[in-house]
């Protein structure tokens, strides 16, 4: 039997218990510290989760002689640093997304991660889960045929006023937010197709001056095939659709950022006839945690590598630029 990895927790946010508190409780691993800007927090965060210790500070999670995995659950702006600071520690991290806020911080952080032979994995869950895997292996096989159009849209209801996400100095934003899943998708189906995708136009809607709530963008392919895309921090309703239209069928992942509320394939023929596949079930952080455990404790290449984070921010980047905003960080 496999020892289960030993995984410590930085901040006492709520995506920790999607992120790694139930997929760590389903696949058998050990949550052994925590620690959050208020200790008080982290107390009551650790008591109703089972976490095994409290530490006073992020220093002294990374510290821990018993954590092998630093899960980096922070806001935006702390991720470089402490995201860095674990791999230095000789830690290996699941982060969450985005790795780093800007193309310059994730390749210091890429950096640390040569340098300490660390792993580190940004965390883009909805990759993992069967019904992506599936639309990649759509797209890859030909089944689609030439891909022509591929069709993305994360949209929530705004979050309360004070939420992180609003906040410039968090590195805050709707493209930090929602809009790094949707470039992540984009440039993943360039990848199948082996293409590298190029912003053409953005267009944005500000909550502040240099704070965006709402990005709409059109990209295009070398081959030929063109990209919309939007995201929206304020909108009516959560929407999650991710769509690619090729010359023999189009499919769609209908909530595709968070597969296992909606685990459907939807795909359509050129006759227009349309059938539904379930790939697999499970949640998407369930299937990632799997497979950071394979990565490292069985050698398993990790399906996305640190490459892809860093062109990651780099297109996030290009986003703030072309519609006249400052680069996060």
């Amino acid at each position: 039997m496999t020892v289960p990895l030993r995984i410590g927790v930085l901040g006492a946010a709520r995506i920790a218990d999607d992120g790694i508190v139930e997929p760590a409780r389903a696949l058998g691993h050990r949550i052994v510290a925590v620690a959050a800007r208020d200790r008080r927090r982290a107390e009551t965060f650790a008591a109703g989760r089972g976490v095994e210790r409290v530490h006073d500070t992020y220093r002294d999670v990374i510290d821990d002689p018993e954590v092998d995995v630093v899960y980096n659950a922070l806001v935006n702006s702390l991720h470089t640093k402490w995201n860095v600071a674990a791999l230095q520690a000789g830690k290996h991290v699941l982060s969450e997304k985005p790795m780093s806020s800007n193309g310059t911080a994730a390749r210091a952080v890429r950096e640390a991660a040569r340098q300490t032979g660390m792993t580190i994995v940004e965390g883009f869950h909805y990759l993992h889960h069967p019904v992506n895997r599936r639309l990649r292996d759509l797209a890859m096989s030909g089944e689609l045929g030439t891909v022509e159009h591929v069709e993305i849209q994360l949209t929530i209801p705004a979050p309360p006023d004070n939420d992180p996400r609003w906040q410039r100095d968090l590195d805050g934003g709707a493209t930090m937010d929602l809009g790094c899943y949707v470039l992540s998708a984009a440039r993943h189906v360039g990848r199948w197709i082996g293409e590298t995708p190029v912003l053409e136009r953005v267009r944005v809607w500000r909550r502040e001056p240099d704070l965006d709530s709402a990005v709409s963008a059109e990209l295009s392919y070398p081959g030929g095939a063109t990209g919309h895309l939007t995201w929206d921090m304020h909108a009516p309703a959560r929407r999650m659709v991710w769509t690619v239209r090729g010359s023999k069928a189009t499919a769609v992942s209908p909530c595709f950022a968070v597969p296992h509320t909606d685990p459907r394939l939807v795909i359509t023929d050129a006759s227009g006839t349309t059938r539904e596949e379930r790939p697999g079930t499970g949640t998407s952080y369930t299937h990632q945690l799997a497979a950071v455990a394979a990565t490292l404790q069985r050698g398993t290449a990790f399906p996305v590598d640190v490459d892809d984070a860093v062109a990651n921010a780099d297109l996030v980047d290009s986003v703030y630029r072309a519609a006249s905003m400052s680069v996060r960080g």
